[in-house]
C-alpha cells in the first residue's frame, strides 16, 4: 500500500519547476494513492479522471515546464467538488438524475489548470451542497479521516478527505453556510473561504447563488495562499464576480484586537471548549488582545439561512428536478428545499431589510475588533447519530458558520488539536469582505506560533 502521507502544493510545484521530479510522475503517485484509499472510503470520489488523460494533461505541464513556463502550481494533483465543472467530466452534484457533461471548466478549474495542476477527479458532497454533515448522498457517506465512526463534516465531505489523506495536495469545495469550513476542521485541514465574487462561481451549480463561494481545503496555509493567489480573478461572464478593491497592507498589525463572543454554546461538549481556550491563549501569545463581542446580530443574520427566504434560493437551483422527478432527491435534502415554497416575495423583501439591520450591526463591531475568533463548529457527531436526527444535529454544525457569507465577510479555518475521539477541532477567523490577505497573514503567524501536534495515525 502506497504512503498516504499529506502532499504540499507548494513542494510539488518547485520540484516540477525545478525538474526535479516530473509532473508525470507526481500524478502516478496520486492515482496509485487514490486507487489504494478506495478500499478504505470507497466514498471519497464520484468519478475519477480516467488515467490517460491524467497522464497526458501531466506529460503536457512537464512539456511547458521544458519550454521555459513559469507555473505556480506545477504538476499538483488536485481533486474538485462535483457541483463545479470539469469539461469533458459529468457534474452531478451528488443527484444521479441531475448529472450533465460540460463542454468547459469552471472559470476557477481552468485557471487552476492553467497554471500547472492536474485534476485527479470529482469528489463525493452533500447533495446539492445542502448540508454540513457528509452523510447526504447517494453515492455514500464519508467518515473523518481519524475515526471513521464520526462525520468527516460537509458539504465538502469528499474534497476534505481526499486532502487530508494525501490522495491529492488541495481540493476545491464550495461554501455557502461553511461547507469548506467543517470539513477542514472534523480532518486538521485549512479551508479558506474567499470574500463572496472574490473567486468566480461560473461553472458551479449553485446553492443559494447570491451566496455561494468556491474554497480550497489544504494542509497548510501557505498553500491556500498559493491557491488563492491562482484562483482570483474578476470573471466579466459572472454577474455575481466582483472587482477586488485596492488593499492598502496585507498584515495584520503586531498587536491586533480579538473579539471573542460574551458567551458561546457548547453543546456540552467540553473538550471543544477547552481546545478553544488554548487556541485564543495562543492568539493572545501572537499579540491578539480579545475583546469581548455580543454574538446576538450576528446569530439573528445565521438563522435566514434556513429558516428564511433563502431557502427558497436552494429550490430555484434545483426548481425543473424537483418539479419533475422529485423522488430523484435525497429524502433530507428535498424536506429542506421544498420548504421554499413556503416563502413569497413580500416575505424575501423583508427578509432582506432584517438583514441590512443586522449587517450595519455586524459593520458597528469592525469598530471595536480586527478580526474575530469562533470554534468552526461546536461539536461533532458521530454517523449513526446524524443519521438519525440529520437536521437538528445539522444545524447545531452551523452555529458559528451560518452567518459569515450572508453578512459579506471572509474567512479562514485552521486547525486547533484533536479531541480524545481523535476527531480535529477548528477554530475559524472572521473579518469583513476583501479581508482574506490579512487573514491569510494572520492565519499564517497562527501555524507559526502554534503547530498543532502530530495527527494520529489514519482510520484505516
Amino acid at each position: 500500500m502506497p504512503s498516504f502521507d499529506r502532499l504540499s502544493a507548494i513542494g510539488i510545484a518547485g520540484a516540477v519547476q525545478s525538474g526535479s521530479r516530473s509532473a508525470v510522475d507526481i500524478v502516478r503517485d496520486a492515482i496509485a494513492r487514490a486507487d489504494a484509499y478506495d478500499a478504505v472510503q470507497p466514498a471519497v470520489w464520484i468519478s475519477r479522471v480516467a488515467e490517460n488523460v491524467v497522464l497526458a494533461q501531466a506529460r503536457d505541464v512537464d512539456g511547458r515546464i521544458a519550454a521555459g513556463e513559469h507555473l505556480p502550481l506545477a504538476g499538483v494533483p488536485f481533486a474538485i467538488k462535483d457541483n463545479i465543472d470539469l469539461a469533458g467530466a459529468a457534474t452531478t452534484a451528488a443527484c444521479p438524475d441531475f448529472a450533465y457533461t460540460p463542454k468547459t471548466s469552471a472559470t476557477v478549474v481552468q485557471r487552476l489548470v492553467d497554471a500547472g495542476a492536474v485534476p485527479i477527479g470529482k469528489t463525493n458532497l452533500d447533495q446539492f451542497a445542502t448540508g454540513l454533515s457528509g452523510t447526504r448522498s447517494p453515492y455514500g457517506a464519508l467518515g473523518a479521516v481519524y475515526n471513521r465512526d464520526f462525520i468527516s463534516g460537509g458539504s465538502s465531505s469528499g474534497s476534505a478527505v481526499a486532502v487530508a489523506v494525501g490522495l491529492v495536495a488541495f481540493a476545491l469545495g464550495t461554501d455557502t453556510a461553511g461547507s469548506g469550513r467543517v470539513p477542514a476542521a472534523f480532518n486538521h485541514l485549512v479551508g479558506l473561504k474567499p470574500t463572496k465574487g472574490r473567486w468566480s462561481t461560473r461553472g458551479v451549480v449553485p446553492a443559494c447563488r447570491s451566496l455561494d463561494c468556491v474554497t480550497v481545503l489544504s494542509s497548510t496555509v501557505a498553500d491556500a495562499a498559493r491557491v488563492d493567489e491562482v484562483a482570483a480573478a474578476f470573471d466579466e461572464g459572472d454577474p455575481f464576480s466582483r472587482h477586488a478593491p485596492e488593499q492598502k497592507s496585507a498584515r495584520t498589525p503586531d498587536r491586533f484586537r480579538v473579539g471573542v463572543p460574551s458567551r458561546l454554546e457548547w453543546l456540552s461538549d467540553d473538550q471543544s471548549e477547552r481546545l478553544f481556550d488554548a487556541a485564543l491563549q495562543r492568539v493572545v501569545a501572537m499579540g491578539g488582545r480579545p475583546v469581548e463581542i455580543d454574538m446576538a446580530p450576528l446569530s439573528a443574520a445565521a438563522r435566514f439561512l434556513y429558516q428564511g427566504p433563502w431557502v427558497a434560493e436552494r429550490a430555484a437551483a434545483v426548481e425543473t428536478l424537483l418539479a419533475a422527478n422529485p423522488a430523484a432527491i435525497h429524502p433530507v435534502v428535498r424536506e429542506i428545499i421544498e420548504g421554499g415554497s413556503r416563502y413569497s416575495a413580500l416575505d424575501a423583501f423583508k427578509a432582506e431589510y432584517e438583514l441590512r439591520a443586522l449587517q450595519r450591526a455586524a459593520e458597528a463591531l469592525w469598530k471595536t475588533i480586527d478580526v474575530l475568533l469562533l470554534p468552526t463548529a461546536p461539536t461533532t457527531y458521530r454517523i449513526d447519530e446524524m443519521l438519525a436526527n440529520p437536521i437538528l444535529l445539522n444545524s447545531n454544525l452551523g452555529l458559528y458558520t451560518n452567518f459569515v457569507n450572508l453578512l459579506d465577510m471572509s474567512a479562514i479555518a485552521v486547525p486547533a488539536g484533536f479531541r480524545d475521539n481523535r476527531t480535529g477541532f477548528g477554530v475559524t477567523f472572521i473579518a469583513p469582505a476583501w479581508g482574506g490577505h490579512k487573514l491569510l497573514d494572520l492565519a499564517q503567524r497562527y501555524e507559526d506560533i502554534a503547530p498543532m501536534p502530530a495527527p494520529p495515525a489514519l482510520d484505516l
